[in-house]
């Protein structure tokens, strides 16, 4: 037998040295120095190389204990000393050399590598130069017994050396980078191709396209007025059931009722909470977003965060660095390839995610302290098919323009009237692009984030549900800001428009099929909710015209002159139009705070304004759905106090 083996299983990592296990982060008690009274034992031996007296190593066991955590997570988390101090400390201790920084280039791709990511353990490490060796990252628990082993077999030294956990993380996103990528963009497709977005329209949604523009062309030249009147019959009753299925939400109140649980979860152990920030050229309210996540009410020592960068933005991975962040947040940098998507920064970090639930949030976040805390409560309380929770979403600068007024009742409206409603009825939820509370394991087994869907959060509403899972929200709120610039709105929107489409072609590739797999009142739900939005705003500038266009021939020529058809069809218009606007607002307003209420003050008269403009995006939408249908169009973001 080899002087040492190196024993990896997916869960589970120890070396053996002739046969007897000598490092195992298992089986070691973290605490087993506490119980020494006769001798010193080489954990108390250690800890006094730290200077580290009685009572921190009582305080940060007892955090340990409640926390559910370790020793050596408290004690780094309290930032009383290094990473890199704490480790080297433990190298010198065993006498074995230390390493601060991992080639990650000279480690060993294997399918099992990611294992290291959500417990950083060992690494081998194989030169070309020199023999392989293994670096790794000890911790109390298994201290005695690797002194023990060293000096009963003291050749194993030159094999062995000691790295901190970031640096050992750090190594294996080097090493596991083009076969984590190709899996990122690959794997949702290879594996379901039906749920991906890669390709626009399938043989059949072509064929079938062709031939309805085909027979409608036909239509127009063999009967111009007949067809136009048709069309105008059916586009003007799925805007009615559109607007009249946005009725149902103005008699919901926000039920807070959970609330009252999540004082219970301040007494428990917790699970580790990961929470992914996809950044691109955010470097303006990084120190925001990591101010901003230093409240949440969670132990560090529990916290994963991940700030997920393209590898070339190093203007934003400079800005991360210069604030030096605990040692729970970690910069993951997404190899750059196509499409350059947020899904697809999401997914890649998703490999490395250790949290039993992951939170979602942009670069502009500031979420409630408390959400975490209500969201656990939430996944405890509720059944294993509860895969998501949504919190809501408020615009903290709806004062600063007509734009951001009219968003902030568009999120008021969806977030605490509609979201709510649906999660009430047992449906389907849309989901924001920020702000979602997932179980991981559910995360991962449906697929994740589609990287081709450029509206990703409704894409994955959609499929948990068709694969047997429910969404629900919380309470606790996320402030945002949004778009002041009517050109970085347009983008954004445009953007989502596409998503959407995108996101309804995919549930249309076999409607039966997803309507029984759904059930038929949430499909027709899905239908109302994404193709009315569509709809919508696709026909509301045509119905407009209308409008103006008969007004000034009844002006000119009476209302006589009109065909009772048409007199009708104009009435109905009126009404659709009237009510999308009346609904909007109402939905809006009655769920804001009276605080709320006076930032929109009379910017609410824009809204016609606004439904234009959301006309205006629905159509760039499909045209890039086209030509640019994996474009992301980039919203930039300021700090709150730096807004006009």
């Amino acid at each position: 037998m080899s002087r040492y083996d190196e024993y990896t299983q997916e869960s589970r990592n120890a070396i053996l040295v002739q046969g007897e296990i000598v490092f195992d982060p298992l089986e070691d008690d973290p605490f087993s120095f506490l119980d020494s009274t006769v001798a010193e034992t080489d954990e108390a031996a250690f800890l006094k190389t730290l200077g580290l007296g009685k009572p921190y190593i009582e305080e940060f066991t007892s955090r340990a204990l409640a926390n559910g955590s370790t020793f050596e997570a408290e004690l780094l988390a309290s930032k009383i000393i290094t990473e890199t101090a704490y480790f080297g400390a433990f190298a010198r201790f065993l006498r074995l050399p230390f390493v601060s920084e991992l080639d990650g280039g000279i480690v060993v791709d294997t399918p099992s590598l990611d294992v290291q990511l959500l417990e950083a353990r060992m690494v081998r490490l194989s030169p070309k130069d020199t023999k392989p060796y293994i670096a790794i990252v000890p911790d109390i628990g298994s201290i005695e017994r690797l002194k023990h082993a060293l000096e009963v077999t003291p050749g194993i030294a030159a094999d062995l050396v000691v790295t901190t956990p970031s640096a050992l993380r750090a190594a294996v996103w080097r090493a596991g980078a083009e076969r984590r990528t190709r899996q990122t963009v690959n794997s949702l497709f290879d594996a379901t191709p039906l749920h991906s977005a890669r390709i626009t329209l399938h043989g059949k949604q072509g064929f079938l396209l062709g031939v309805g523009a085909t027979c409608l062309c036909g239509s127009f030249i063999l009967s111009p007025s007949l067809t136009f009147q048709l069309l105008h019959i059916f586009t003007a009753a799925l805007y009615m059931a559109a607007v009249l299925f946005r009725l149902v939400p103005l008699r919901t109140k926000p039920d807070r009722r959970t609330l009252k649980l999540v004082e219970q979860s301040s007494q428990e152990q917790l699970p580790i909470y990961t929470i992914l920030v996809a950044l691109y050229r955010e470097e303006a309210v990084v120190e925001q977003l990591v101010t901003a996540l230093d409240r949440l009410d969670w132990p560090k020592s529990r916290l994963d965060i991940k700030l997920v960068c393209e590898a070339d933005d190093h203007s934003t991975i400079a800005a991360i660095e210069q604030l030096d962040p605990g040692i729970h947040i970690e910069i993951v940098h997404v190899p750059p390839s196509l499409p350059r998507t947020k899904p697809k920064a999401l997914t890649y970090a998703l490999a490395g995610a250790r949290g039993e639930f992951i939170a979602v949030y942009d670069a502009e976040d500031r979420p409630h302290p408390r959400q975490l805390r209500e969201a656990y409560t939430r996944f405890k309380s509720g059944c294993d098919k509860l895969a998501c929770l949504q919190a809501p979403l408020i615009i903290s600068n709806a004062h600063v323009s007509w734009i951001t007024s009219s968003f902030s009742l568009e999120y008021s409206a969806l977030f605490r009237r509609m979201l709510p409603m649906l999660a009430r009825m047992k449906m389907p939820l849309p989901l924001g692009g920020t702000s979602n509370h997932f179980r991981t394991s559910v995360l991962r087994s449906v697929g994740a984030w589609d990287p081709y869907n450029v509206t990703e959060d409704a894409d994955l509403g959609m499929r948990l549900y068709r694969l047997g899972y429910y969404s629900d929200v919380i309470s606790y709120q996320t402030l945002e800001d949004a778009p002041t610039d009517i050109l970085v709105w347009l983008n954004q929107r445009t953007r989502w428009f596409k998503g959407w489409l995108q996101s309804w072609l995919v549930m249309m590739r076999s409607p039966v099929r997803v309507a029984r797999e759904m059930g038929w009142k949430a499909y027709m739900v899905f239908h109302l909710l994404i193709g009315g939005m569509l709809l919508s705003s696709l026909t509301h500038p045509l119905f407009i015209l209308y409008l103006l266009v008969m007004s000034r021939t009844m002006l000119l020529e009476g209302i006589g002159s009109i065909p009772a058809s048409q007199l009708a069809l104009f009435v109905v218009d009126l009404l659709n139009i009237a009510a999308s606007y009346t609904i909007f607002l109402l939905m809006g307003i009655r769920a804001m705070i009276e605080h709320e209420r006076g930032l929109i003050g009379k910017k609410w008269l824009a809204t016609p304004l606004y439904w234009l403009m959301l006309s205006v995006a629905a159509w760039r939408a499909v045209y890039e759905l086209k030509y640019k249908p994996f474009v992301w169009n980039k919203t930039p973001h300021k700090p709150a106090a730096k807004k006009n």
